[in-house]
């Protein structure tokens, strides 16, 4: 399938990163420990999707939810990357929503399998416009929420994150080369619900600076 340029931005979308259990108000809604290192997953590229596009919700489920959460785009190539350095390989920052199949991934986890299915179907990761880095005044202040059907459902900031920005982008490339076009979903805050055919559902950062909105089928 051919890859579809990152609005915004010159970047293909090549490698998406996820990063579970990053908000602790949020690993406490699901009754989840705390993780006392970052925990990674991947969603396939067939996952991703943009602003006015619509969710469709598997047949395999009954039971999908949003998680809202602030995405990095990598800007160049790097392995071992310092959390020193880690803001010039950021090309921009956008929003995402990190879509659940949570029964199907509660049922993974009991069975104590990967939850690849349960986060990777067709339009589980719709992502914005990213802004370039130099346009966010402080990436570790950046305020995100969600609506649905114009019902604030989640609200957070990059400050709450267990890991930060920069602490993930290190963590990662100490594991795996990093390269132009990388997304990392770097965690949702509390308030994660389930979704319906019909909803409308709106993501943003900073006050509108960032927006993203899409309807679910």
């Amino acid at each position: 399938m051919k890859k579809k340029l990152i609005q915004g931005l010159d970047h293909h979308v090549k490698t998406i990163y996820c990063i579970g259990r990053n908000y602790a108000e949020h690993a406490k809604e699901l009754n989840n420990p705390v993780p006392t290192s970052p925990i990674v997953f991947l969603k396939p590229q067939s996952a991703i999707c943009y602003n006015g596009d619509t969710i469709i919700i598997p047949q395999q489920s009954n039971d999908v939810h949003h998680e809202a959460e602030i995405v990095v785009c990598i800007s160049k190539s790097g392995k071992n990357i310092s959390e020193l350095d880690a803001p010039s390989y950021i090309a921009g920052i956008g929003v995402g929503i990190d879509f659940t199949a949570r029964d199907i991934q509660q049922k993974a986890k009991e069975e104590g399998h990967p939850w690849a299915i349960a986060k990777g179907f067709d339009t589980f990761a719709p992502i914005s416009n990213f802004i370039p880095i130099k346009d966010i005044p402080n990436a570790q202040d950046i305020s995100l929420q969600l609506l649905v059907n114009e019902e604030i459902r989640q609200s957070g900031n990059s400050s709450q994150m267990i890991y930060s920005i920069n602490t993930l982008i290190s963590y990662l490339s100490n594991i795996f080369t990093l390269h132009q076009g990388d997304l990392i979903f770097t965690g949702t805050p509390s308030g994660v619900s389930s979704i319906k055919s019909g909803d409308s559902i709106t993501a943003s950062l900073n006050t509108n600076m960032v927006t993203l909105s899409v309807s679910v089928k």
